[in-house]
């Protein structure tokens, strides 16, 4: 009697239970086994091994634990026949797998079926070849069917198709006159106009006022507002909506298109700032957020100003101080002063003031921030910036087109080590299966070590790309806050100032230290030169 062990696979989760055509479920497969096996009097299954949501295609068969575990029965003699619904349930990848296959067959002395295309044999160089074209051939089709799927779906998402999930705030659905292979309908994305004005105004409570987005939810719900499923606002659904793509011009995996810009409801200017403000609320370190979690304050400051002496967060608090009248009588005055919090606290050595007048110290930074306002006649042309941009561009493209070389020559190589994996099986290699796949696996690392140079390449340069492009809206944004800086509101000062300076130290006798957000101190860097530190 032999001893027949199966393996059945299914490479997506989709597929565990049921598929469309229910020839990858787990279900089919056995009972495929189970039927081919009955007409086979000498043969019984003693062991069945799953596979769940493994991909033969993607995962090498020394990380498959099924294929480990088969491995080590195969050694042992522990059955005689290794059974599968078809041969790519062992795997797809096709330097590795008839390998893997031939190993079972030639070292193991154990047969391998398929139901689908019987056994597999070894007996001649024909056997291998065809062997290793079985699964060159899988692998091909797995890798096409994937593509094929994933370009069909980004495209409908460049389209501006509705491809499922929740439906983001600010949008609706409605027919596009297109249909899918089912015949049916599909669905495009256009702005819910009642929608877009309540998106408009969280975009701006957010970037004008610094409003957070727990205040901002509680705001929305206090006026009725619902979400897009007709939930109450949350804080996570304000930052979902201000973070979400679409809203953007963009999909999940950052392309745009015509259709996709046409959807924008958020600038490329406002997201920046958004995401700079979302970044500063989600920082986890207290004494690094530059930001208050809350703009409801009466202090110009909360939020961004540190003890110049011992580092700490400085708080507000209202003090009551005794004064004389003329007169001789007493009174109290309620004042609204900073308090550095450790000082206070006794939380360390600190030879700082425990309190300031907050009025005083904001009228200090008032004026600071007016002188660098009004030396804004004096900074440098867009043009100067534009120029700054096309050097590094250009120094970019070049280290591009050198690790590009080194890319398609080692590129090629694998090419001609793959075309030798068929001469190998037919023993008219020079190479033995062992040396070649030493040979394949170290051009491999070569290849993915020049990709991971070109990818740091690409980020480095899209990093200062972005540092360049990002001060360029700095000369509008400083020429929109100089024009109305002296009209705004309390809240709109306070943003203002949390956005130009990353941090503000104050120290004894009211000393100021500003430190400039370093998108505005490179845009100032070459035209102001006494602002960053001044003394009140």
């Amino acid at each position: 009697m032999k001893r027949v062990y199966t393996l059945y696979r299914v490479s997506t989760k989709k597929q565990v239970n049921i598929s469309d055509n229910h020839e990858n479920d787990i279900p089919m497969q056995r009972g495929a086994c189970q039927d081919f096996v009955k007409y086979r009097k000498d043969w019984e299954i003693v062991k069945e091994f799953e596979e769940k949501g493994v991909s033969g295609f993607k995962v090498s068969a020394k990380d498959r634990d099924a294929i480990l575990d088969l491995q080590e029965a195969a050694l042992n003699k522990e059955f005689d026949v290794l059974l599968v619904f078809m041969f790519d349930r062992i795997g797809r990848i096709d330097d590795e797998t008839p390998f893997i296959v031939e190993w079972f067959v030639k070292t193991a002395g154990v047969e391998v079926w398929s139901v689908k295309e019987g056994e597999q044999r070894f007996e001649t160089h024909v056997d291998k070849l065809t062997n290793y074209i079985r699964f060159w051939q899988a692998s091909g089709e797995s890798e096409k069917t994937s593509m094929r799927i994933k370009t069909r779906i980004q495209q409908l998402k460049l389209d501006g198709i509705y491809t499922g999930g929740a439906m983001p705030y600010g949008y609706r659905t409605v027919p596009s006159g297109m249909k899918n292979r089912k015949g049916k309908e599909l669905k495009k994305f256009e702005i819910d106009l009642e929608q877009y004005v309540v998106y408009r105004k969280i975009v701006e409570k957010t970037i004008n006022n610094g409003t957070g987005s727990y205040v901002i939810a509680h705001f929305l719900n206090d006026q009725g507002y619902k979400t897009a499923n007709g939930k109450k606002f949350t804080s996570m659904a304000v930052i979902r909506i201000l973070s979400a793509s679409i809203a953007r011009g963009y999909t999940n995996e950052g392309e745009t298109s015509e259709a996709l810009q046409k959807l924008k409801i958020i600038s490329e200017e406002e997201a920046e700032r958004i995401d700079e403000i979302l970044r500063q609320r989600a920082a986890v370190d207290e004494e690094k957020r530059q930001l208050a979690l809350r703009t409801k304050g009466e202090a110009m400051l909360s939020g961004n100003i540190f003890c110049a002496h011992c580092g700490g967060r400085i708080t507000t608090t209202h003090h009551k101080d005794h004064y004389i009248r003329k007169d001789g009588s007493e009174y109290l005055k309620d004042e609204l002063k900073y308090r550095c919090y450790h000082k206070a606290n006794k939380l360390c050595e600190c030879e700082g003031q425990t309190n300031y007048v907050a009025a005083k110290v904001d009228e200090a930074v008032c004026q600071i921030m007016h002188q660098v306002f009004e030396s804004m006649e004096g900074a440098p042309e867009e043009e100067k910036y534009k120029d700054i941009l096309k050097k590094q561009q250009a120094a970019h493209t070049a280290g591009r087109r050198k690790i590009t070389f080194e890319l398609e020559k080692n590129r090629k190589q694998l090419e001609v080590l793959q075309t030798e994996i068929g001469k190998t099986l037919l023993g008219d290699s020079l190479y033995t299966p062992e040396d070649l796949k030493e040979a394949i696996s170290v051009v491999k690392t070569r290849i993915a070590e020049g990709e991971e140079r070109l990818e740091k390449l690409d980020c480095d340069m899209s990093q200062k790309k972005e540092m360049v492009e990002a001060v360029l809206p700095a000369y509008r944004r400083f020429k929109s806050w100089a024009e109305e800086f002296d009209e705004a509101d309390f809240e709109q000062k306070k943003m203002i100032a949390c956005q130009l300076f990353d941090r503000i130290e104050l120290g004894k006798d009211y000393q100021l230290i500003l430190h400039m957000n370093v998108t505005y101190k490179q845009f100032c860097s070459e035209w102001i030169k006494d602002y960053i530190k001044k003394t009140a």
